[in-house]
């Protein structure tokens, strides 16, 4: 048996996320504080009492779901469950940077104020409305990704997150994802649903945030993780800082290769994924791209102890 810790994207976040484990652990306390700290603001406020559309802005959705996520793994190391008790680690998008900060290879303070550039930066990148976002259910990735070319008509469309074998996020110009949606619908998807996002993630249009990424990675400092990282864009695992870095840098343009990563783990006999931090989408994910595998949350002070007990035997 051997298993898998994977921390959630954007689109997890929730009004008073990791508050009970930070009541719980004061080891998770410890993690909001110095996030606190890092970025000169009070984001545990927002995150246990704030406004969830204010959450939801992506400056502030990504420091977020990685302060819930690493409260999680401070409150499981408590119970005596250290990162090296998964074979990978892997996380979706800005799930990355919450893998790799768990694996020793980035620090809490830099991790925080690289998730609030890297969000700030997306969010500059495209004007408001000129990008979107759709999700594509119940075709698979060849099909949407023929989709996409259909429909870019010059214009920038391309599939953004490989999610699962039926969910397949389209993303570039908003007039070439309307029409995709169109298209998908014709080609038999069961649905094709614009999402309330606020700029059109992980396709070409991102190319000036990645850009500002590539500079603020090359002033920090990142080392090799204890525990090998599953990546975004490579699908296979990767402990290179150097190559990390990199890979760090083309995922902001590039496609979100969940499917594929989570088919290379099985592959590798990952039998056990635990969801580390807020809500439960990835898990979803994983049962309907691995049908065997055992997946659990990691996000509630039960969930900690529940894992700890079976990890620990």
């Amino acid at each position: 048996m051997t298993r898998a810790f994977v921390f959630p994207g954007q689109g997890a976040q929730t009004i008073g996320m990791g508050r009970d484990l930070a009541e719980a652990y004061p080891e998770a306390r410890a993690v909001f504080d110095e996030v606190d700290a890092a970025l000169g603001e009070k984001l545990s406020g927002l995150i246990w009492e704030g406004e969830i559309e204010t959450l939801t802005l992506t400056r502030n959705a990504q420091p977020a779901l990685m302060a819930a996520s690493l409260a999680a793994m401070a409150a499981l190391k408590a119970e005596g469950v250290a990162v090296t008790a998964a074979d990978f680690v892997a996380g979706h998008s800005l799930g990355e940077y919450s893998a790799l900060c768990a694996a020793g290879a980035l620090s809490l303070a830099d991790t925080a104020r690289l998730l609030r550039l890297r969000g700030e930066a997306m969010q500059a990148a495209v004007p408001a409305g000129e990008g979107a976002m759709a999700a594509i259910l119940g075709l698979d990735f060849d099909t949407v990704s023929e989709v996409a070319v259909e429909a870019a008509q010059g214009q920038v469309c391309e599939a953004a997150n490989d999610n699962d074998p039926a969910q397949v996020v389209l993303s570039g110009h908003t007039a070439a994802v309307e029409r995709a949606a169109e298209i998908a619908k014709a080609r038999g998807a069961k649905r094709a649903l614009l999402l309330p996002v606020s700029a059109p993630f992980h396709c070409a249009l991102m190319q000036p945030a990645a850009d500002v990424m590539a500079d603020a990675l090359s002033r920090v400092d990142l080392s090799a993780p204890v525990t090998p990282l599953v990546g975004n864009v490579i699908a296979r695992a990767e402990s290179s800082a150097m190559i990390i870095r990199n890979n760090l840098v083309d995922q902001v343009t590039g496609r979100v290769r969940w499917r594929e990563s989570v088919a290379w783990m099985a592959a590798e006999g990952v039998t056990d994924f635990y969801e580390v931090g807020a809500g439960k989408a990835l898990s979803g994910m994983i049962k309907r791209i691995e049908r065997s595998a055992t997946t659990a949350p990691v996000g509630k002070p039960d969930d900690v102890r529940a894992a700890a007990a079976a990890i620990n035997g």
